[in-house]
């Protein structure tokens, strides 16, 4: 194989190398179920894990990359939420609900759609 051929093929994998990396750590696949029903900041994510809020940034950093989380800044906080049309989170979710450790947390995210859907919200009015 020349090295055009071992550079192709290697690129043509990155993605999922890069999904696979993210999944890895068990903080980010507690992320991902956090963030299963609700959109939630850095600061939010970080009050729940009790870890700084550069870590949980670190590993928003790397699940964005991997495609499967997305940000949008509201104000002035960026608000993480999961990629929906991702294979690898359709799949991770699967896994979820059977896994001891996200089903809480996945209950808990639940919870926080449902009361941030009950607020009056404010349009600054």
């Amino acid at each position: 194989m020349n090295p055009w051929q071992v550079l192709s093929k290697s690129l043509k994998y990155q993605p999922m190398q890069r999904v696979f990396e993210a999944l890895s750590s068990p903080i980010r696949r507690k992320i991902l179920a956090y963030l299963a029903h609700a959109d939630l900041t850095a600061g939010e994510i970080a009050a729940k894990f009790e870890i700084s809020k550069p870590a949980v940034s670190q590993h928003l950093s790397v699940l964005e990359v991997a495609g499967l989380v997305t940000s949008e800044k509201k104000g002035q906080y960026v608000h993480y939420s999961l990629a929906p049309d991702q294979l690898t989170n359709t799949l991770n979710g699967y896994v979820q609900e059977v896994c001891p450790v996200a089903k809480p947390l996945k209950r808990e995210s639940a919870a926080l759609a449902k009361a941030r859907a009950n607020k009056p919200q404010d349009n600054g009015l």
